[in-house]
């Protein structure tokens, strides 16, 4: 796997960017860019597992919250590669990586990046997607008002 690392400046409060990450209704609507249909199960506490699972496609990967801080930072360790809804494991492409959420703000704008490992095949379509979930991101964060 190779680490790969995107970063975008989103006027809005740390907090709404947050908000706008983990929230149900607004994660499927950028992370679907990356992968349609995707959806989160489980709560962002540290120690918990949650899965990220494709509707579309039913794969997903199930992932240890390794440290949380809300509204500044997130690390998760991707444990297990699943199919169908996260009940079967299945290839380990994902398996052992990591991705991480930094929020950093200063007078009303914040700097989001992410940072994670992704498998040496995927990286062409990652570096094309990633910016594009981003960008959703950004609109929907300075859009929304909580």
């Amino acid at each position: 796997m190779n680490k790969m690392q995107f970063s975008i400046e989103i006027q809005a409060t740390k907090e709404r960017v947050w908000e706008t990450l983990w929230q149900d209704e607004t994660f499927r609507q950028w992370a679907g860019i990356i992968d349609p249909g995707t959806y989160m199960k489980g709560d962002l506490k540290e120690g918990n597992e949650i899965q990220f699972i494709s509707s579309e496609n039913g794969y997903g990967v199930t992932s240890l919250v390794e440290k949380v801080v809300v509204g500044e930072y997130l690390l998760l360790k991707h444990r297990a590669d699943t199919q169908e809804k996260g009940e079967q494991e299945r290839e380990k492409e994902w398996s052992g990586g990591e991705e991480c959420y930094i929020l950093h703000e200063k007078d009303g704008m914040t700097n989001l990046t992410v940072a994670f490992d992704v498998p040496l095949e995927l990286e062409e379509y990652f570096t094309e997607n990633y910016p594009k979930a981003l960008a959703k991101v950004k609109a929907l964060a300075e859009k929304l008002k909580y």
